[in-house]
């Protein structure tokens, strides 16, 4: 299961960050390609078990799955594919080879908490 080694890497960046910044992370967000090759349900539970003892423990991870798009010469247009299996248009049926998305696997936001902020607005 490679999702829980994705979920150790995205957990040892958030954290790196988090010491980094100086905040307490609520929600990490990720951009999840349908042609990653990883499964969205493991990497949430993966996630969770990355999280247990570390200072992400208790925190999200929100997926943003995105379809396979292509670009069809012969529409000259982009599409969404119905199928991974399956790579022509939707439209005309011409095969395509040109992805351009669907791959992705990245962070793309952090949903941070800054513990001094707020220490210093209950202090005051």
């Amino acid at each position: 299961m490679h999702e829980l080694s994705i979920a150790m890497s995205i957990v040892d960046m958030a954290i790196e960050e988090a010491e980094r910044r100086e905040v307490t992370i609520d929600a990490v967000h990720l951009e999840l390609g349908a042609l990653s090759g990883v499964v969205a349900d493991a990497l949430l539970f993966s996630y969770e078990m990355a999280c247990a003892g570390t200072p992400l423990e208790g925190s999200r991870l929100v997926i943003r799955e995105i379809p396979i798009e292509v670009y069809c010469p012969a529409c000259k247009e982009q599409r969404i594919l119905n199928s991974m299996q399956w790579f022509c248009c939707p439209e005309c049926g011409t095969p395509t080879s040109d992805v351009l998305h669907g791959r992705e696997l990245a962070i793309t936001a952090l949903e941070v908490r800054d513990e001094r902020a707020t220490a210093a607005v209950g202090s005051s």
